[in-house]
């Protein structure tokens, strides 16, 4: 690998490393940075720690309109299919967020259900699209594994393309580090201490989404790395968002990189969907947290 790295590897190595192997596990670690920040960033805007891009919905929207988008795809899918999401990831987290506002209060308990319900919803409506179409009938096993959540990297203009949108993302979270640290006292006070949280929410719905969007178009439903990695990454380097957005990046890389390789190795020659791994990871640590939290969540 390193004699191919260097540009001294033979030629079937270098196939395989630089086709196949190095762009699969790049695009893992996008798929983790950008969920993993996208969790962080709802959860300092909703200000509660069950907020993630999965159990919310905005995956199953970015996933409904990433399949419309693979029907429409030409030539230029790596860029239609991220734009397509994009589009699908802010509607439903828009949608979610009205459906779940109380005044000027989103009750947690009504988010999750909304989130529940439009995943459901999402999760039919993309059946009926697979069923409708003989474009995607021809190819239901990638797509259907692309669904699952099985990080598909076809060419590195498609990874250049998510690495761009991730970068652009995650700047413009780290931008509003210091915002969403005055957040966390609520709106009024970070009103009073100068913060246009109108503004701040849309920047953070924007930026999530288009985390959602880049995630979903590389790995399709990778659920709960949003949910663990940010807690996991407060315990290391505690609640500044300066220091947290880094840190989650980091470690959702990290975790699902970790994840696609037991999911390669766990079932050989079979290998398994990502979502899977992560799945059987995080379900657990919701309910645990859900739990926790149950005295909160009391209607």
């Amino acid at each position: 690998m390193l004699a191919t790295l260097a540009g001294r590897g033979e030629p079937t190595e270098s196939a395989i490393v630089l086709s196949l192997r190095l762009p699969r596990v790049l695009g893992a670690a996008l798929v983790g940075a950008a969920l993993a920040v996208a969790g962080t960033l709802l959860q300092g805007l909703l200000r509660n720690p069950l907020a993630d891009p999965y159990v919310l919905g905005t995956s199953a929207g970015a996933s409904v309109a990433g399949t419309v988008g693979l029907l429409v795809a030409g030539p230029l899918g790596y860029l239609v299919v991220p734009a397509f999401a994009f589009a699908g990831a802010l509607g439903s987290t828009a949608f979610v967020w009205r459906v779940a506002r109380v005044g000027a209060h989103v009750p947690i308990v009504s988010l999750l259900l909304a989130g529940v319900v439009l995943s459901a919803v999402a999760g039919s409506v993309v059946a009926l699209l697979l069923v409708m179409s003989d474009r995607l009938q021809l190819r239901l096993a990638a797509v259907l594994g692309w669904l699952m959540g099985g990080v598909s990297v076809v060419s590195w203009e498609q990874l250049g393309v998510a690495a761009a949108l991730v970068a652009v993302s995650v700047t413009l979270g780290l931008a509003t580090a210091s915002r969403l640290d005055a957040l966390a006292l609520g709106e009024d006070a970070a009103a009073s201490l100068g913060v246009d949280v109108e503004r701040l929410k849309r920047v953070i719905l924007v930026a999530s989404a288009l985390l959602t969007a880049t995630a979903v178009s590389l790995a399709g439903l990778v659920g709960f790395v949003g949910l663990v990695v940010p807690h996991a990454a407060r315990l290391v380097v505690g609640p500044r968002h300066a220091r947290l957005l880094p840190a989650c990046a980091l470690g959702g890389a990290t975790f699902v990189v970790l994840a696609d390789l037991l999911a390669r190795v766990a079932l050989a020659p079979a290998e398994l969907p990502v979502g899977v791994i992560s799945g059987l990871v995080g379900g657990p640590f919701f309910f645990a947290l859900l739990w926790r939290q149950r005295d909160s969540y009391r209607l």
